[in-house]
């Protein structure tokens, strides 16, 4: 697997923007995958390699504030050619997304202003992709995006059944209010000229969580703000005026270290 990952690592780093078919592969597979909890009926996006008849480990993806769009379905599928089973999750309900920000908002915020709820979302999305016959259910990790970012670092505040936490410009709420412990690794990405990451929290945030056992380590890139990963920041920067841009050197150094920990954390 190492080998695979390394070769892939490669070609995604020497052809950015990441965003090219030849970097997801043929035998990529992706669906629509719904789960319910509460009453509540939610359509995720689950994406694996057709191909490879092993049970792989798992990814739970959560997407930025806006909900569950392309971006985060593209994200699903490179992992999947990398050999991994990736779910990415619908945390706002029957796969509903946002068009504007004020919409946005108002759905985030109802989230994390609501940990239990929040909780069973990914508690029922975590159990689905465990049960699912492609993925090895010992070796889980979480990765997140802005909105989904501080999402998965609450999951290691809450002490949820993961390997590890991956947070790319996520924003540091916590919204657990008992944090419990934690062993697994905790890796933040952000851009240092992030205006809406509070860096305060941050150091807040990965101080509570060291304390509880997470081995954390906390990555600014310089020139990069927020949204750096996302091909489509710049665009939606200039539609609503908010201070994002996408930063390819940002986004392909991020995206190896993450490889790099999904490497270490389920492939052993």
């Amino acid at each position: 697997m190492m080998g695979r990952l390394l070769l892939a690592m490669f070609v995604s780093l020497m052809s950015l923007p990441l965003w090219a078919d030849e970097v997801v592969g043929p035998h990529v597979q992706g669906e629509t995958f719904e789960y319910t909890t509460g009453g509540q009926t939610y359509k995720g996006y689950l994406a694996y390699n057709a191909s490879d008849d092993q049970p792989r480990p798992g990814v739970l993806l959560v997407h930025e504030w806006w909900g569950l769009n392309d971006y985060i379905k593209q994200r699903a599928d490179q992992l999947a050619a990398l050999g991994f089973v990736a779910l990415a999750v619908d945390m706002y309900g029957d796969g509903k997304v946002a068009q504007h920000p004020d919409d946005a908002k108002a759905f985030s915020s109802q989230v994390m202003q609501d940990w239990p709820a929040a909780r069973a979302r990914l508690d029922a999305a975590l159990a689905a992709l465990r049960q699912h016959p492609a993925v090895d259910g010992e070796h889980i990790a979480a990765m997140g995006y802005c909105f989904g970012g501080g999402v998965v670092m609450n999951m290691a505040l809450a002490g949820m059944p993961i390997d590890a936490a991956i947070s790319f410009h996520g924003s540091p709420t916590q919204a657990v209010s008992q944090p419990q412990p934690f062993d697994g690794l905790v890796r933040i990405y952000n851009g240092q000229d992030d205006p809406l990451v509070d860096k305060q929290a941050l150091a807040d945030m990965a101080a509570t969580l060291e304390k509880d056992g997470a081995k954390v380590r906390v990555v600014e890139y310089p020139g990069a703000t927020h949204a750096f990963t996302n091909p489509g920041a710049d665009a939606l920067a200039k539609e609503f005026d908010l201070p994002l841009g996408y930063n390819a050197a940002a986004d392909a150094a991020s995206w190896q270290a993450a490889l790099l920990t999904l490497d270490k954390t389920l492939n052993q």
